[in-house]
C-alpha cells in the first residue's frame, strides 16, 4: 500500500506545476489518498470542498492520474469521518459508491486515558456533552502527536451523534488561513464568512499557525467574536499556551485564555504500553508482554510514533511471514524514528541541570544521602534521564550507586504519583525539559 501512497504524492507534484500555489494549497493539498482498485483512485476530502473540487479541478485530477499511472483512470470521493465513497458524476452531484477501506476514526471510545490527559479528555467530553455551555473555548495544547487532534476529531463524532443537525466545522490553522488568502483573492469573503460564522461549532487544530499573520488574525478575531456571542462552541488546539504565542494579537491571546486551558504530557509507561495494546488489538496483531514493553520503553513522546511502529510490525508480519519479535519491533522503531535521531543528551548534563535547580551538588545527587533535598532531585533526575534517553533501568541504575532497577521503577512510580498533584514541582521539572532540549 505504501508504494500507491508514493504514487499519490507524485501526482500531487504534477497538480501543483498546473495550479497556482494559493489553489493548490487550498483545494488540491488536503486531499487524501484513501485506495486505488481496478481503474478506481478514492480520495478522501471534506464534503464542503468536494463540490468546489469537482467543478474547477475534477478533469484536472483525473488527467494527472491517467498521466502518472499510464492508463485512464477515474476519480472518487469519501468524507474523511464518512466510510462511503462519494463518487462525483460529471454534473458534480453525488452518489454513493463501494465502501473505501476502513480507516480509524477518533473517538472518545479508543482514546487511552493517563495521568497526562486525564484532565484534557474529561474537558473534551464535557464540551461534547455540553456545547456552548461547558468550557467556552476549551484550548487543548501539548507538543506534536500526543493526542489533540484525536480530541478535537472525538468532540466531532460525539456531537454529531448526539446533534445530527449541528453545523460542524473542523479546520486547521494553516486551512483556515489558506482559505481566506483564496477568497481574498476572489474577491469573495462572504462565502467564507458565511461558512466560519454560521456554524454551530468550530474546531481549529494547531491554532498557533495565524499567530504572525495579521490579516488572518483579524479575521479570526470577528470570527471568534461572532461565534462566542451567538453561544456557539469554539474548540482550539495548539503546540503551546498562549501566553507563549508571542506573535499572537493581544485581544485574541486574551479570548483565547477566557474559557478553559487543557494542557497534554507525554503519557507515561503505562500509558504508552496500553497504546500499543490498544492498537496491536485494532490491528489484529498478536503483541507479547516482551515487545510491548520494548516499543513503550523506546518511544516515549509520540502516540503516532507508537501506533505507526504497530502498523510497521503488522507489514512485516504480513509480507515477511514473520511472528512479531523483539527485533522487527526494533527495525520498525528504526523505520518510524528515521536512523539519525538528535544526539542524545549526556546523563552529565542532565544531573547538572537538576543540581543548579534544586541547589544540590552533582555528587549528592549520585550519592546514597537521604536528606529531603537530595533525594527530590534525585528523583528528578532518574525521571528525567528515563524520558529523554534510551538507557534501561538497570544502566540508569548504575549512575546513582548502582542502585537496582526495581529501586528505579520506584523512583520512576513516587515521580508520577507527585506530578500529578503537584503542579509547582511539574512546573520545574517542565523548566528542566525545556533547557535540557534547548541546550
Amino acid at each position: 500500500m505504501d508504494s500507491f501512497y508514493e504514487i499519490w504524492e507524485t501526482i500531487k507534484e504534477l497538480l501543483k506545476t498546473r495550479v497556482t500555489e494559493v489553489a493548490y494549497n487550498v483545494w488540491l493539498s488536503p486531499l487524501k489518498f484513501v485506495s486505488f482498485q481496478a481503474d478506481t483512485i478514492t480520495l478522501s476530502v471534506s464534503d464542503f470542498k468536494r463540490k468546489i473540487i469537482a467543478d474547477k479541478f475534477s478533469h484536472l485530477i483525473e488527467e494527472a492520474c491517467s498521466e502518472t499511472f499510464g492508463f485512464p483512470v477515474r476519480v472518487q470521493y469519501v468524507a474523511p469521518d464518512n466510510p462511503t465513497v462519494m463518487q462525483t458524476d460529471a454534473d458534480g452531484q453525488q452518489n454513493p459508491a463501494l465502501a473505501a477501506e476502513d480507516e480509524t476514526v477518533y473517538t472518545f471510545d479508543n482514546f487511552i486515558i493517563g495521568p497526562s490527559n486525564r484532565f484534557a479528555h474529561a474537558a473534551a467530553l464535557n464540551v461534547a456533552n455540553n456545547p456552548g455551555k461547558a468550557y467556552n473555548p476549551l484550548f487543548i495544547y501539548g507538543h506534536s502527536g500526543l493526542g489533540k487532534t484525536h480530541l478535537l476529531s472525538a468532540i466531532m463524532h460525539e456531537i454529531k451523534k448526539q446533534r445530527p443537525n449541528e453545523v460542524i466545522l473542523y479546520t486547521s490553522g494553516e486551512q483556515f488561513t489558506n482559505e481566506l488568502i483564496y477568497h481574498l483573492k476572489e474577491h469573495n469573503t462572504t462565502t467564507f464568512h458565511e461558512k466560519y460564522r454560521g456554524c454551530d461549532v468550530l474546531l481549529v487544530d494547531d491554532i498557533q499557525f495565524i499567530s504572525n499573520k495579521e490579516t488572518t488574525q483579524e479575521e479570526f478575531f470577528h470570527t471568534f467574536e461572532t461565534l462566542k456571542n451567538a453561544g456557539k462552541q469554539i474548540v482550539l488546539s495548539s503546540d503551546r499556551p498562549p501566553r507563549e504565542m508571542l506573535t499572537l494579537e493581544e485581544r485574541l491571546r486574551t479570548r483565547f485564555e477566557g474559557g478553559l486551558i487543557a494542557d497534554i504530557q507525554p503519557p507515561s509507561l503505562e500509558t504508552r504500553m496500553a497504546i500499543v495494546k490498544k492498537k496491536a488489538e485494532e490491528l489484529n496483531v498478536d503483541l507479547n508482554d516482551e515487545v510491548v514493553a520494548f516499543i513503550a520503553n523506546n518511544i516515549k513522546k509520540n502516540i503516532r510514533q507508537l501506533e505507526g511502529t504497530v502498523k510497521k510490525i503488522k507489514a512485516y508480519q504480513e509480507v515477511e511471514g514473520t511472528r512479531p519479535n523483539i527485533a522487527n519491533a526494533k527495525k520498525a522503531i528504526s523505520d518510524i524514528m528515521g536512523d539519525n535521531p538528535p544526539t542524545p543528551v549526556t546523563i552529565e548534563n542532565i544531573i547538572n541541570e537538576v543540581s543548579r535547580t534544586f541547589n544540590v551538588s552533582p555528587a549528592d545527587i549520585r550519592s546514597e544521602k537521604r536528606s529531603a533535598n537530595i533525594s527530590q532531585a534525585r528523583q528528578v533526575a532518574i525521571y528525567i534521564i528515563h524520558e529523554v534517553t534510551n538507557l534501561s533501568l538497570t544502566a540508569i541504575g548504575a549512575e546513582f550507586s548502582n542502585k537496582h532497577y526495581s529501586t528505579m521503577i520506584y523512583a520512576l512510580q513516587e515521580m508520577e504519583k507527585k506530578l500529578e498533584t503537584n503542579m509547582s514541582l511539574k512546573a520545574t521539572v517542565d523548566d528542566i525539559l525545556k533547557n535540557i532540549n534547548d541546550a
